[in-house]
């Protein structure tokens, strides 16, 4: 009695479950899938550049760190449109943001493969970052609007899970097809890919179900944006999340997205072929991984640390072993190995979303979001460059400039470990105080 009246709450595995929940279903995943297919095609463009860096280099005639460049273009732009495109989806919604994720990554694909310059070249992977940037977030929120909360983890590593999917495209057919028809028909015909997407998500996608439209939120112009971005990173969840994501992500991502293949190649004396398989590895890996991750989080929320912490130091110590083998060439079970490790990275660095989202309110979801994914593409960027200088610096010495991988891992690995305690501490006190809350629905 005297209580305003409100759906009744309960807490389900250490978090809210609430009757508006969004109830899922076969047309969630529908519509779900729709976005993940998008993000499919993104990430086949964003890693169509790992296995033509060879190609890429004789073409427009570059060093280790003109090649480099390509990437961390890509990867400054991406960053960069973090922040902005998770204010965006939080005021535009998911629809109009991928629309124009999409039409510009494609533009930016057919603009790569008729590319003839190094300045023309680097313009479309930065068009295409740009797109790519409104990809992720986007599909991040669409599974908020659409699944019941207490599916966010597995939902994610989900839509990750079909992403990398993406780069099975890259590594298994779109090296085939540069190798047999040549540069401009294999990304040309890549385009046709965003194509597609565009028409689906136009005449099909919806930003939520019906009966759940999300609340109203003011957007006064850049006073709103800043009160946006500031409360987001003022939660120690927010920036937890960010570290996870700039820790666990960059070694994978910098392997896969620009120097895997040459350093299989050119390092460790590998065939094209067997360096191909390799990476297909890492991308199967990731899958796997992501599968049982997003399972086990979904079912022991308590297990986020101890699954990125984990990564952290396997990665580091099979990196360690392949790059220290004595004579500089590690035998193929190692590489083997370490490419499987490397499929980890992924699944692990989305536990960072998983700090994140119960530390921000759904309103703040895009813009939290964004700021976690800055971590890992920082990460990647300075690590892409600064392998690059030092490949140049050093005579083509892999050992050393992979050696990169440590310096960053440990930055990382220190502010984790400063952040983890105040941003438990929170999340605890917020489910008690939710669970402590109840409200009656009047008779």
């Amino acid at each position: 009695m005297g209580e305003e009246p409100g759906p009744r709450r309960r807490a389900v595995s250490g978090e809210l479950r609430l009757p508006g929940d969004p109830p899922g279903g076969r047309r969630a995943v529908a519509i779900w899938g729709l976005g993940v297919a998008v993000y499919f095609v993104a990430i086949t463009y964003r890693t169509s550049l790992g296995i033509a860096g060879i190609d890429a280099a004789d073409r427009f005639h570059i060093n280790a760190s003109a090649l480099s460049t390509f990437s961390i273009l890509q990867l400054l732009v991406y960053a960069g449109m973090q922040i902005p495109v998770g204010l965006m989806v939080d005021r535009l919604g998911t629809k109009k943001v991928l629309s124009l994720g999409v039409v510009l990554f494609t533009v930016g694909q057919l603009g790569f493969a008729f590319s003839h310059s190094y300045s023309a070249a680097l313009a479309a992977r930065a068009l295409l970052g740009c797109g790519d940037a409104m990809t992720f977030i986007s599909v991040l929120r669409l599974g908020a609007r659409w699944f019941p909360a207490r599916r966010g983890p597995l939902i994610a590593q989900v839509a990750a899970l079909f992403g990398m999917a993406g780069n099975l495209v890259s590594t298994m057919v779109l090296a085939r097809l540069l190798h047999s028809v040549g540069w401009t028909p294999t990304f040309a015909s890549s385009a046709l890919g965003g194509v597609l997407v565009l028409v689906l998500i136009l005449l099909f996608l919806k930003d939520h179900p019906e009966g759940f439209e999300p609340g109203t939120v003011p957007h006064a112009g850049g006073g709103f944006v800043r009160k946006q971005i500031a409360a987001a990173w003022r939660e120690p969840g927010t920036r937890l999340g960010m570290w996870v994501h700039f820790t666990t992500q960059f070694p994978a991502m910098v392997f896969m997205l620009l120097w895997g293949m040459p350093f299989l190649v050119e390092a460790q004396g590998l065939s094209r072929g067997v360096a191909g398989e390799l990476l297909t590895l890492v991308v199967l890996s990731n899958m796997a991984v992501g599968l049982v991750y997003g399972q086990v989080i979904a079912r022991h929320h308590r297990a986020r640390m101890p699954l990125a912490l984990g990564t952290v130091a396997t990665t580091a110590l099979v990196w360690g072993l392949a790059l220290g083998w004595p004579g500089g060439q590690a035998p193929v079970w190692l590489l083997t190995a370490l490419c499987l490790v490397l499929g980890s990275c992924g699944p692990a660095s989305m536990i960072g979303f998983d700090f994140a989202r119960p530390a921000n309110p759904p309103e703040r979801m895009g813009t939290a979001s964004g700021i976690v994914n800055m971590g890992g593409f920082t990460a990647s960027m300075v690590t892409l460059l600064a392998i690059g200088v030092l490949l140049d610096a050093t005579g083509d010495n892999y050992r050393i400039a992979f050696a990169s991988v440590f310096v960053l891992e440990a930055l990382g690995l220190s502010q984790i470990l400063r952040l983890r305690r105040r941003a438990d501490r929170l999340e605890r006190e917020r489910i008690v105080a939710s669970r402590v809350e109840t409200v009656h629905v009047p008779a």
